[in-house]
């Protein structure tokens, strides 16, 4: 399992963009991680799926509402990754108003999930292998702070508790 003082894995994610700009092409963009986090401070979170009742009501929105906070305590970007298609992380993140403020990230074949370690198998239920539900902060691709629940918890991996994490 990854651990601070490790790199992030080197893996790409996919993002969707409805329009183009910025370099971007409209639809599914890979987003190498490698590249992305060079040079910048990230707000990681990921979470077992998309649409799902605690990641819907609780932890995408607690991330959207310390967005301001966590960029005066330094933090250059933050994703959001769990493993689903670039269409579905799209629709999410229009359906949760991220913005600018959160990049949704697919980890479509949980190649991320698998090289962190944090995989939950959910098969069985329907859901068949996901991301277990962590934050991290990351440093130019080191993870600097990492905050694993328990199964089915949600009390660590919260905006807040990385917030006070990133202002220490």
């Amino acid at each position: 399992m990854i651990k601070v003082g490790d790199q992030l894995p080197a893996a790409t994610l996919m993002e969707y963009h409805e329009v183009e700009g910025g370099g971007c092409s409209m639809g599914p963009n890979p987003v190498d991680v490698t590249a992305a986090s060079a040079g910048k401070t990230i707000a990681l979170f990921a979470l077992p799926g998309a649409f799902t009742p605690t990641c819907s009501a609780k932890h995408v929105p607690g991330y959207i509402a310390n967005h301001a906070a966590l960029k005066a305590a330094g933090v250059d970007e933050i994703w959001c990754v769990s493993v689903n298609d670039a269409f579905v992380m799209g629709a999410w993140a229009r359906d949760q108003q991220t913005g600018d403020k959160v990049r949704m990230l697919a980890d479509g074949d949980a190649v991320f999930a698998k090289a962190t370690g944090l995989t939950l198998d959910l098969t069985g239920k329907g859901l068949g292998l996901r991301s277990n539900r962590y934050s991290m902060l990351v440093k130019d691709g080191i993870v600097t702070t990492l905050n694993v629940e328990g199964p089915g918890k949600f009390e660590v991996s919260d905006a807040a508790t990385l917030l006070s994490q990133a202002q220490a």
